[in-house]
């Protein structure tokens, strides 16, 4: 009597054979807090385009394409590659490689050693400009609603300087539009700012610009500073937390982002630094326009 080899969908004893399913790393819908350490999606401010946050090695964040390129179209210097949540700038030796958002944001100029990444910026700049068309995307160069007058300019740093807790960081946005990290009932992320309308408020001042010890000194002596020192400290911590005032009474309440905080280094953020207060407004020269017209 030969027995009769059972089907490939199913055991010996007739129990239905399935091939256990790759599942990646998932945050429960139902938990508190959404928050992950690397790998956090976001959209650039520049470009509107999709990114992906990563911590490096020496705790500064970097953002990555959400997708792997083969190594061929990327230059050498321009590979990176994520290993155990850690972003390293170089290759794995794999034929795949990660790419730095910076390298392929059509808002920037685009790296001369890297001709073969042309075709993916020009499909970055084509969802640029989808998402300015169907309004769904502003830069963050556009000047904010309710500013100065008409013929005024106020020289709002992008990126300004942040001191508190006796600590200067670089921030991702003006101070007016940081934005609270927490996640909401609705499991969005908060839209009210850091600064409220009831929030205590810094004051801009001029500091000097100090460098670690070994480093050049910086040909600027001074630069401009939001700073918090004169806050309370209670209030200090919800700044560097970057909740607001509403979510700060409440502690139970997770965060579904990192804060945007970046230590600030005076030789690597060297375009960020600005000699003069930006409350100060500068109107245009009238004679410009007189001798604008004369040429034409």
């Amino acid at each position: 009597m030969c027995s009769s080899p059972h089907p490939s969908t199913r055991r010996w004893d007739s129990s239905r054979a399935s091939a256990p399913l790759r599942r990646s790393l998932r945050v429960d819908p139902e938990g508190v807090s959404r928050l992950l350490r690397c790998g956090q999606t976001a959209s650039c401010r520049e470009c509107g385009n999709p990114v992906e946050w990563y911590v490096r090695s020496d705790e500064r964040r970097v953002r990555l394409h959400p997708h792997e390129l083969p190594t061929d179209q990327v230059p050498e210097s321009c590979r990176w590659h994520v290993s155990s949540g850690v972003a390293h700038p170089s290759g794995d030796g794999s034929t795949w490689c990660r790419v730095a958002h910076a390298v392929l944001c059509p808002a920037r100029p685009a790296p001369p050693d890297a001709p073969r990444l042309s075709g993916l910026r020009r499909s970055l700049a084509l969802c640029t400009r989808r998402l300015l068309d169907a309004g769904l995307f502003a830069p963050s160069e556009a000047p904010a609603p309710g500013g100065p007058n008409p013929g005024e300019e106020v020289c709002r740093p992008s990126r300004p300087i942040v001191q508190l807790l006796f600590v200067r960081y670089l921030a991702s946005c003006p101070v007016e539009e940081i934005q609270c990290v927490t996640q909401t009932r609705r499991r969005v992320r908060c839209t009210a700012k850091v600064l409220g309308p009831a929030a205590l408020r810094g004051a801009w001042t001029l500091m000097p610009v100090t460098a670690q010890s070994g480093q050049l000194a910086l040909p600027s002596d001074v630069m401009a500073v939001y700073s918090l020192s004169a806050l309370p400290y209670q209030e200090q911590l919800r700044w560097r937390s970057q909740r607001c005032p509403q979510h700060d009474a409440t502690p139970t309440a997770g965060d579904l982002t990192v804060a945007d905080w970046e230590l600030f280094d005076p030789l690597r953020h060297h375009e960020h630094v600005h000699t003069r207060l930006p409350t100060h407004r500068r109107r245009p020269n009238p004679g410009s326009h007189t001798r604008r017209r004369t040429h034409l």
